[in-house]
């Protein structure tokens, strides 16, 4: 759908007459988008101090002044707004003070110690301070008792300042003359030293230059050993040493087995361990055994007889 030229102009004409409304209300003081209390105070005087200033904390600001109304004494009822966030005690005080040597002016609260806070469309107490100017009054006096003493200061100069003083004056620029023209020679003889001894310089920067060669070629033959010993690392760190270890903790895992089945009485070995019968058993064909070779010994016809010509045995 277009829409109309006369609608367009209608709207825009809407939204400026919105804005200048609201432009206006915050002029005034009147913040329409947030809430606020309203406080009060009564001054004798208000010169400098205007709608719309703002109302400080520390220098820190947390409302405006919204109205101002003279009564019939001549005495001033200021309307603070004050944004709702920011609690005020009781006995807070309401203090006038000057922003610039021109004249301006803000309300300053200076919060008192009351553990109640005020309410809405409460009167607080209020304070004229001082103008800036009249504070600067002390600093003004000072000032001028200062400018008078440097003017004193000034005649007593320009009385030390006669031709005996000058003539000391001049007496002394010389001798400043001469020891900058005495420091002129002794720079020229430390030129000419330098001069005769530029060929010494030169065969000093050459072993340095040399120096440095030798060290650049020394880093060089570094930078290979390091190479070599990385090389030796990682060759160590790639060789088959985890297979090892583990082959060796398997054989010591076997061993310790067999070690526990002696141990138990299981196998020969652990029967003949822990088996007192079949130790005794051996024993006892040993000693046999012994004695059977002793008589074999002594009466070896006994068991072996053998004929020559086949006869019989006994």
């Amino acid at each position: 759908m277009k829409i109309s030229n006369e609608t367009k102009i209608g709207a825009l004409t809407a939204i400026a007459i919105t804005v200048l409304i609201l432009g206006y209300s915050f002029l005034r003081g009147n913040d329409i988008f947030s809430g606020s209390n309203k406080f009060y105070a009564v001054y004798r005087s208000v010169d400098g101090l205007s709608v719309s200033k703002p109302v400080l904390v520390n220098g820190f600001q947390i409302g405006r002044i919204s109205k101002m109304t003279l009564r019939p004494d001549g005495h001033t009822i200021v309307e603070f707004k004050i944004e709702k966030q920011y609690s005020v005690p009781s006995n807070t005080l309401a203090k006038l003070v000057s922003t610039d040597l021109l004249g301006s002016k803000a309300i300053v609260f200076a919060y008192g110690n009351s553990n109640t806070f005020a309410e809405d469309n409460d009167t607080l107490r209020a304070d004229i301070q001082g103008s800036l100017a009249e504070s600067l009054q002390p600093i003004q006096n000072k000032a001028e008792a200062l400018i008078g003493k440097l003017d004193s200061t000034l005649g007593a100069v320009n009385r030390i300042l006669n031709p005996t003083f000058q003539k000391n004056v001049d007496r002394s620029f010389m001798s400043i003359a001469n020891s900058l023209q005495t420091l002129e020679g002794t720079t020229k003889k430390i030129d000419g030293l330098i001069g005769s001894q530029t060929e010494h310089i030169n065969g000093i920067l050459t072993n340095a230059d040399a120096v440095s060669a030798n060290l650049k070629t020394s880093t060089d033959h570094l930078n290979g050993i390091t190479t070599n010993f990385e090389k030796v690392s990682n060759d160590v760190a790639n060789a088959n040493i985890k297979q090892t270890l583990d082959n060796a903790n398997k054989a010591m895992a076997d061993l310790q087995q067999t070690i526990d089945k002696i141990n138990s009485g299981k196998g020969s070995i652990g029967l003949l361990i822990n088996d007192d019968k079949m130790y005794n058993n051996l024993k006892d064909a040993s000693a046999s055994l012994n004695n059977l070779l002793i008589d074999l010994k002594a009466h070896p016809k006994r068991y072996v007889s053998f004929s020559v010509f086949g006869g019989k045995k006994d």
